[in-house]
């Protein structure tokens, strides 16, 4: 399934990402994104964190196939004991669970953007597990779409399905890996198109973070000429610590690990089980700051705060977190891997063990990549590169990929 992976990992990898195809149905799905304010149904308009951006939020209807979905024989409303019981078999040695063949319809996710009228490049931003698109604005000095629109780029972020203010379908059949890649593919066809405020983009790059990188993977391999460069943070081919990160995720059941948040969400809806969780796997101490401005008289640690705001995962996007990831033998881009050198989740903290991690990629992932491509190793990060102190150096590494390879 994926050459690259050691033995162990494959065992932890069949469990999570049960292939099986089912019959591709096309249904209409809500969006949110951005947009002019007369083209679209309750836009608003927004600066970003750190005021270089101005953001314009509406809502729209497209059309999203269900893609490669599976029926996964797990039921909704299980309990808490349940859902630890399934995590402990996932991650059991030679572990397997049974899937079958289903179709389902759903809708969903919400977006903003920043642009200027006459860009012509537009970056796709998709975030990872844990986090809603406020991950690319999450402070004044933690924006990375205030970096993008100083170096003169827009950008599009959008929160994915069954997270932050998109629809929250079917944490099972609905919310997987596979839909993911169909949305973010409409969306960034949508951008090509002039669909949104009837601006036509020329290039879009990808940029993904995580689980998010693992969705814009899915795309250059399904729809290659859907991106004309893509970057890739937060991710490697190394898949050694998978078991340990979801082990240490603590998954607990949404609606009562934080009700007054997700107290209407099915019991399929998860989230890590608490800040120390959140700090393991996604932060590198010291090198975030332990207080942030939250408002003019209240500061909470980074780390707090992301606790405060922490996102969901759906049990089916835990069967299928990695289904997209294979070769993109037709994507002839340029591709930028950007990790934190204390990547818990992609290098089990140490990404220059037992090589460059980020060098791993191109050859597994890329072979028809252009010359352009990069890579590069964040020093003193962790997991979640845009919260830490050495967030700007990653910020600024990409707008440099972008504007070296023409865009």
């Amino acid at each position: 399934m994926l050459a690259f992976i050691s033995a162990p990992s494959l065992l932890v990898l069949t469990a999570l990402a049960l292939f099986l195809s089912s019959v591709s149905t096309a249904f209409p799905v809500t969006v949110r994104f951005p947009g002019s304010l007369d083209v679209f149904k309750d836009a608003t308009l927004s600066l970003s964190a750190g005021g270089e951006a101005m953001c314009i939020m509406g809502t729209v209807t497209v059309n999203v196939s269900t893609g490669t979905n599976q029926k996964l024989n797990y039921e909704d409303g299980a309990s808490q004991l349940t859902l630890t019981e399934t995590i402990a078999e996932l991650l059991s040695a030679n572990s397997s669970l049974p899937a079958q063949r289903f179709q389902y319809q759903y809708k969903a996710l919400l977006s903003s953007w920043t642009a200027k009228k006459s860009s012509k490049t537009v970056q796709f931003l998709v975030h990872g597990i844990g986090f809603d698109k406020s991950y690319w604005d999450f402070a004044k000095q933690y924006s990375y779409i205030d970096v993008a629109a100083a170096a003169g780029y827009p950008t599009f972020s959008y929160d994915r399905l069954g997270t932050g203010a998109s629809d929250h379908p079917d944490p099972i059949r609905v919310v997987q890996s596979s839909i993911q890649v169909e949305i973010a593919h409409v969306l960034i066809q949508s951008l090509r198109d002039g669909r949104f405020g009837g601006h036509r983009f020329d290039n879009v790059v990808g940029v993904g973070h995580s689980y998010g990188s693992i969705q814009s993977v899915g795309v250059t391999v399904k729809y290659p000429q859907d991106l004309d460069a893509v970057v890739l943070t937060g991710f490697s081919t190394n898949t050694n610590s998978f078991g340990l990160i979801f082990a240490d995720f603590n998954l607990a059941i949404a609606n009562e690990n934080q009700p007054l948040r997700f107290g209407d969400l099915p019991n399929g809806y998860l989230v890590t089980g608490s800040s120390i969780s959140n700090q393991f796997a996604f932060f590198r101490y010291p090198h975030f700051d332990p207080k942030i401005s939250v408002t003019r008289l209240q500061f909470l640690a980074v780390f707090a705060l992301d606790e405060a705001t922490k996102q969901t995962l759906t049990i089916g996007e835990a069967f299928t977190i990695t289904s997209p990831i294979m070769p993109a033998k037709d994507f002839t881009g340029p591709v930028d891997v950007v990790l934190g050198q204390y990547d818990m989740s992609f290098c089990q903290a140490n990404c220059y063990a037992p090589g460059d991690q980020s060098l791993m990629v191109q050859p597994a992932l890329y072979p028809a990549a252009s010359n352009g491509s990069q890579a590069y190793i964040v020093p003193g990060v962790g997991h979640a590169i845009n919260l830490h102190f050495e967030a700007n150096s990653a910020f600024v590494h990409i707008q440099n990929f972008i504007k070296t390879n023409g865009f």
